[in-house]
Formats: structure tokens, C-alpha cells, sequence
């Protein structure tokens, strides 16, 4: 018997698709949930390499959208074991998303100080 839970909370994420002459992969970025101390970068996730941090406009700017059909693979990654994320899929972020990413990124800055 498995101990696995979902998420009980969503998290908004945004799958986007390099370019083929970049290597075509497949990225999720998280934008609410910050990689460093200032919020600067967003969570990100690709199936090599894992968990990263991202610059979320210059990942926008050098990216498409990826379709449903492109990334119901590493959807599905994140959503079951051992991550079990419940995802909110959004074509591009909201300054809600960014602001939650800032806040989020002092809130921990203050528990550390």
C-alpha cells in the first residue's frame, strides 16, 4: 500500500516547447513558486534534469506553447508519485502568479533571518 497523496492545494504551471534547434524540449514552469531568495526565478521542471530554476519571460520569449498532446507525459509526471502536484494549467502567467512568487520568496527570506 502507497502512502502517495495529491497535492491538496492546485499550483499553476505553464508548459512551454523549445525550439528544435535548441533541443526541442519540453519545460513546466511554475511561476507562484520562486528558485531563489528574491523571486527573481520561477520553478521549473523537465523530465532530464528535473527540478531548475527559470527566467520566466526569457523562457516565454523563447518558447511556444506546448499542446495538451505534447505535454500530458510530464504532466502526469508531475501529478503522480513521488511529486503528486495538482496542476492548474495556464497558457501564460498572471501578475498574481508573479506577486505569489515574490511573496513567497520573503516569506521564506523571514523565516531564515
Amino acid at each position: 500500500m502507497s502512502d502517495f497523496q495529491q497535492d491538496e492545494h492546485e499550483t499553476p504551471v505553464v508548459f512551454r516547447r523549445w525550439p528544435k534547434c535548441r533541443g526541442g524540449e519540453l519545460g513546466a514552469l511554475f511561476p507562484a513558486e520562486p528558485f531563489d531568495s528574491e523571486g527573481y526565478f520561477c520553478t521549473s521542471y523537465v523530465h532530464v534534469g528535473q527540478h531548475g530554476s527559470a527566467d520566466y519571460y526569457g523562457c516565454i520569449a523563447d518558447t511556444r506553447a506546448a499542446t495538451p498532446a505534447e505535454y500530458a507525459d510530464l504532466r502526469a509526471e508531475l501529478e503522480g508519485p513521488p511529486f503528486g502536484y495538482r496542476l492548474k494549467i495556464y497558457h501564460r502567467a498572471t501578475r498574481a502568479h508573479h506577486a505569489a512568487r515574490k511573496a513567497e520568496a520573503r516569506r521564506l527570506r523571514e523565516r531564515v533571518a
